[in-house]
């Protein structure tokens, strides 16, 4: 999500969207962080194999998707739990993929993956060159003038510190006053961080310097050498990161918002694919996929398409 936790931005509707995404973090002391060597196990556990075909639901595709039986899905590849690529250069794991995956079974499809970023997701579906796009995209009423959505996961705007940090929970902003903080390049949260730093100066209290960076080796990098104090991004990469690199510590979120499915604007194969997402709820497999992922907070008790931007 901000990746939008869920992703959210104020550059290009949606475009920036992938960007949040990525991984930023935080910090200071003496001591680094390890990197997260994201072994060639993580995520390996098969939880979608066993998905079949529910016809009723298959029939009620697009005839032409239906007689190609290929899914096309462009996929933003960042950091885990939503998509990243493996360390042995298998193909990508997270949540969006087991999602997109079991989703496509369910409708006797095969899919066809591609990795995109940027605005790409979107011309990309407008352009017809893929038929779902999964980037954590948070629902923003502006997305959906230009997309539709299916909801499958909640996500929400959270904050990590390292271990040494004196600095508990944010509750607000302004308790970031004077703090340097990380965060995804072209997202919203850059953007509510700028507004918050004008109160900052407006209250006669310090400033808050903002660190943007585009890819999650450039936030770790930043978080290991003490060059920002508090990492501001999408909660579920956030508490998943503290579960696997000791030294880094996940405070809190400030709020949730709604994540989806993307697909054209007007495309027949919405309603199809939040009907497959719910036979997913129904039979346990999206329980099994969040509890791989360790997002069980995020779960949703019913798709619906173009939902509202909060749960």
């Amino acid at each position: 999500m901000s990746p939008t936790p869920a992703t959210r931005s104020t550059r290009t509707p949606v475009a920036a969207a992938l960007l949040a995404l990525l991984l930023t973090a935080c910090g200071s002391g003496a001591e680094e962080i390890p990197e997260d060597t994201r072994a060639a196990g993580l995520g390996r556990e098969d939880v979608v194999s066993e998905v079949h075909e529910d016809t009723a639901l298959s029939a009620t595709l697009p005839a032409k998707l239906r007689k190609s039986g290929v899914l096309r899905v462009g996929s933003g590849i960042g950091v885990p739990p939503i998509a990243f690529s493996p360390e042995d250069g298998g193909p990508p794991r997270g949540v969006d993929i087991d999602v997109s995956e079991a989703v496509a079974r369910v409708l006797g499809l095969r899919v066809e993956r591609k990795h995109v970023s940027g605005a790409s997701l979107v011309t990309g579906l407008n352009a017809g060159r893929y038929e779902v796009g999964t980037a954590n995209l948070a629902v923003t009423e502006e997305r959906k003038q230009a997309l539709d959505f299916v909801l499958y996961l909640t996500d929400g705007t959270g904050f990590a510190v390292r271990d040494d940090s004196e600095l508990k929970k944010v509750d607000d902003l302004g308790q970031l006053c004077g703090l340097r903080v990380g965060t995804g390049t072209g997202t919203t949260f850059e953007t509510d961080l700028q507004a918050a730093s004008k109160e900052c100066t407006a209250d006669g209290r310090k400033p808050i310097t903002i660190s943007t960076y585009p890819d999650a080796a450039a936030h770790f990098l930043a978080l290991r050498q003490g060059r920002v104090d508090v990492l501001m991004t999408t909660s579920s990469v956030l508490r998943y990161a503290a579960t696997q690199q000791p030294g880094l510590r996940y405070l809190n979120e400030i709020e949730r918002k709604n994540i989806g499915l993307a697909v054209k604007k007007g495309s027949p194969l919405a309603e199809p694919l939040k009907d497959a997402v719910n036979q997913l709820v129904q039979d346990g497999t999206y329980a099994r996929i969040l509890k791989k992922w360790q997002l069980e907070p995020a779960a949703i008790e019913k798709s619906v398409v173009n939902p509202p931007e909060r749960p």
